[in-house]
């Protein structure tokens, strides 16, 4: 029968040392590259504002709660400091599962923000098809921005999208990495299939390969994909280079100029739940302006007046 460490056998192992074998655990455990990058990332913002080097054992609800001071201090927004405490819960919660600790903080909720998107004059500009003798980069470049306009997906997921993954007769595309690790079926509108089908005949390639390669046809790395986009955007006279930012951006357009839905959004998105499309949803808010000029106590004032001066 396995015996659960206690407390006292690990009384001098710092905090530091308990989160590398928490990363181990979770990499063990299946968790995506991305999540455990964002822990290894975290744990070096987390010793700017707290001892890591302390041991487990000594640490306190006190010594959290100056650390968010100390965040506060040194002028993080509120949301990333309760990004901070989000994951230094899921590292204690793993910490009592283990027997290391019973140290709790309560989450820090989140302010909703509205979510800088690219102008309908921008995406004008970026979505205009390069000449018919540029190179093979900027031509995957810009059927890039098309896809991050049709499907509002992550760059990780755009990174990893292989050519069997792309079925234009059924108009689908099929996302085996996501961040949940659920398969993903992402529909494709008419002039994205006749994109692709463009693209596909230049890109070529075997089954396995990666649609969105570089111009050796190897899988694009994570810098690369956001450089590339950066020098797209800048070369086109665009200022903004996020890639995330089509996916704000896709969201907004799908709300306010399509007329969709929580629930739809939430499956084009791969959301695991209603929670960010509802934000979204609230953020856009596209139905609450509609028409508003019955329902505005201004507008029915000036209508009146108006009326009074005709007469």
């Amino acid at each position: 029968m396995k015996r659960k460490i206690s407390m006292n056998e690990h009384s001098n192992t710092s905090l530091k040392e308990v989160w590398e074998s928490f990363i181990i655990s979770q990499t063990s455990r299946g968790v995506s590259p991305a999540t455990i990058k964002n822990y290894h990332n975290h744990l070096k913002g987390i010793a700017r504002h707290i001892d890591i080097e302390m041991p487990l054992a000594d640490l306190t609800k006190r010594h959290l709660e100056q650390m968010v001071v100390s965040m506060r201090s040194d002028g993080l927004a509120h949301n990333s400091i309760a990004t901070y405490l989000r994951v230094m819960n899921t590292f204690l919660r793993w910490c009592q599962r283990e027997g290391l600790s019973d140290v709790v903080v309560p989450n820090l909720k989140e302010k909703d923000t509205v979510k800088e998107t690219y102008s309908d004059r921008e995406l004008e500009i970026l979505l205009a098809k390069p000449a018919k003798n540029c190179d093979f980069c900027e031509y995957r470049n810009w059927v890039i921005i098309n896809y991050l306009l049709n499907s509002g997906c992550r760059a990780a997921t755009v990174r990893n999208i292989q050519n069997r993954d792309v079925d234009l007769e059924s108009r689908q595309v099929v996302f085996r990495h996501t961040k949940n690790g659920r398969i993903q079926v992402s529909p494709l509108c008419s002039q994205m299939v006749s994109i692709l089908a463009d693209y596909m005949t230049i890109r070529k390639g075997n089954p396995e390969d990666y649609l969105f390669c570089n111009q050796y046809g190897e899988m694009l790395s994570e810098n690369a994909l956001r450089l590339a986009v950066a020098h797209y955007n800048k070369s086109r006279g665009i200022q903004k280079t996020s890639l995330h930012l089509f996916r704000h951006t896709f969201a907004r357009k799908y709300l306010v100029d399509c007329g969709g839905n929580a629930f739809t959004l939430q499956r084009l998105l791969g959301h695991s739940t209603l929670t960010m499309s509802k934000r979204y949803c609230n953020i856009y808010d596209a139905d609450i302006a509609k028409e508003f000029d019955a329902f505005s106590p201004l507008a029915k004032m000036t209508q009146q007046k108006s009326r009074i001066q005709r007469r």
